[in-house]
């Protein structure tokens, strides 16, 4: 039944409240306390009922949750013509102009405060600082911790083809946070090649040419472990708050949210949507691609694909020297080139694991007083990786192929034609295929940049000639034996 427009907005939302508590009955009592309570009534005008929500996730929670419970009780108490408004406000000491928005689904409009009104200041005397997780909303002069390592950097992230288009784009993203088409930056790698080390650095260099942004690094463990937290001490809305306030944004890890979570990646869907739509920088890293991260909800995996997906691949023998020869100058240690060769050729799984060695040989040094040798990089090769089951890298084949011709290893790369050419690379693709596990399209792509018909070519004309040309057969031979000592 309509009532009169001018009567009280207050007691309309009350009977609104009731009429809401006692649909959802009590076994709901909780959800009727999260996001009803909060609602505050403030004007009626014209069969039209302003409320105040207190955060754009909060507003878009009830219309995605309870848009027809909202529908009914407006339209019992306002009548059939009768409206909803809302007014999404994060900070009352905030002016700013509002903003109507047409909700097509149900005829309601909203009205909220641009979010991009809302000011974090980071460097004010006095400010205090909160480590994380929360900042509660209408609290001004705080500096947010960004948990950036300062030891990750774009310049000592050693560039190589592997990683060269996600540094790029870090880079780009640094410069200009949220102003680029690489938003969302995602990158994605197996363990060890470095993705967090690049997301580091990429908000260590935001910070550095941008002071007044607000930059957070977090793992997905981090945020899932305090929005659980969060819920549990009813301050989910403080949770969402303190990330809407973020202008570049970094997720770690995210892949530990598949096939769990569902309820943070909610949240973090909707923080998403809020800070992409301010221009706000969001830059993910994860194990995988987003198309193989199966357990992740499909509407936050398409997200993840609206800006760029960069892989950071397995660095080669080049990159990995770089990396080594830069660890020993930053430490201020000399080391033979051949040992820095041996670690290079011999370690290509991950970074971590080549940087691992190299400690290990410096502590040899320095603390047993030991000289650093052959002998002694291959025993610290030997403890992280057991010769007995370690996978051979293409690389290292390269390498001892090219040395019992006689020949540099960069011609394996070249497109000469030359006869002694040509067979180094065919033997170094045929024991590739041989001892390795990986695809002839991956070692065509390090043999020369050679396609997987190539590969499988070479293979046919080694095993050929092996049983047709005693020379070639006692030069398999005896490569078969360098690669089983």
């Amino acid at each position: 039944m309509a009532i009169n427009m001018e009567e009280d907005y207050k007691r309309v939302w009350r009977e609104c409240l009731e009429v809401i508590k006692d649909s959802l009955g009590p076994e709901n009592s909780k959800a009727y306390e999260t996001w009803f309570t909060p609602i505050v009534p403030l004007q009626l005008s014209r069969g039209t009922l302003i409320v105040q929500v207190p955060s754009q996730y909060f507003y878009e929670y009830l219309e995605e949750h309870y848009i027809d419970l909202l529908r009914r009780v407006i339209r019992m108490q306002l009548g059939a013509g009768g409206m909803l408004k809302y007014s999404v406000v994060v900070d009352q000491s905030i002016a700013s102009r509002p903003m109507a928005v047409t909700l097509p689904s149900t005829g309601r409009q909203s009205t909220r405060n641009r979010p991009s009104d809302l000011p974090v200041n980071l460097n004010k005397e006095g400010s205090r600082e909160l480590p994380n997780p929360f900042v509660i909303p209408g609290i001004q002069k705080t500096r947010i911790n960004s948990q950036l390592n300062p030891n990750c950097t774009l310049e000592n992230f050693v560039e190589g083809d592997c990683n060269r288009l996600a540094r790029s784009a870090g880079y780009a993203v640094a410069e200009k946070p949220g102003q680029t088409s690489f938003n969302p930056l995602l990158i994605h790698s197996n363990v060890g090649l470095g993705k967090t080390h690049l997301a580091n650095a990429i908000g260590m260099k935001t910070k550095e040419l941008h002071p007044d942004k607000v930059v957070l690094y977090v793992t997905s463990e981090q945020f899932m472990a305090q929005y659980a937290q969060a819920g549990r001490d009813g301050s989910t809305n403080d949770f969402i708050h303190f990330y809407e306030t973020i202008d570049v944004l970094i997720i770690d890890d995210i892949q530990f949210w598949a096939g769990k979570a569902p309820k943070t990646q909610e949240a973090f869907f909707h923080i998403f949507n809020y800070l992409h739509q301010r221009n706000c920088q969001i830059i993910i890293t994860s194990d995988k691609a987003p198309g193989e991260l199966q357990g992740l909800e499909h509407r936050l995996i398409s997200r993840l694909m609206w800006g760029l997906v960069a892989e950071l691949q397995m660095p080669d023998v080049q990159t990995r020297k770089q990396i080594l020869m830069q660890k020993l100058q930053n430490e201020g240690i000399e080391m033979s080139n051949d040992v820095v060769e041996y670690i290079a050729y011999n370690i290509s799984s991950n970074v971590r694991e080549l940087e691992g060695v190299l400690i290990s040989l410096m502590a040899q040094g320095s603390l047993n007083h030991k000289q650093i040798t052959i002998d002694l990089a291959r025993q610290m090769v030997d403890r992280f990786v057991q010769s007995s089951t370690r996978e051979i890298s293409i690389s290292y084949i390269q390498k001892v192929v090219c040395d019992t011709l006689n020949l540099p290893v960069e011609c394996i790369q070249q497109t000469s034609r030359k006869r002694e050419i040509v067979q180094a690379r065919q033997l170094a693709m045929y024991f590739a295929k041989q001892i390795t596990k990986s695809s002839l399209s991956v070692i065509g792509m390090q043999c020369g940049n050679k396609d997987h018909a190539t590969v499988l070519h070479a293979c046919k004309q080694i095993e050929n000639l092996r049983q047709t040309d005693r020379h070639t057969r006692a030069l398999v031979e005896e490569l078969e034996r360098k690669f089983a000592d």
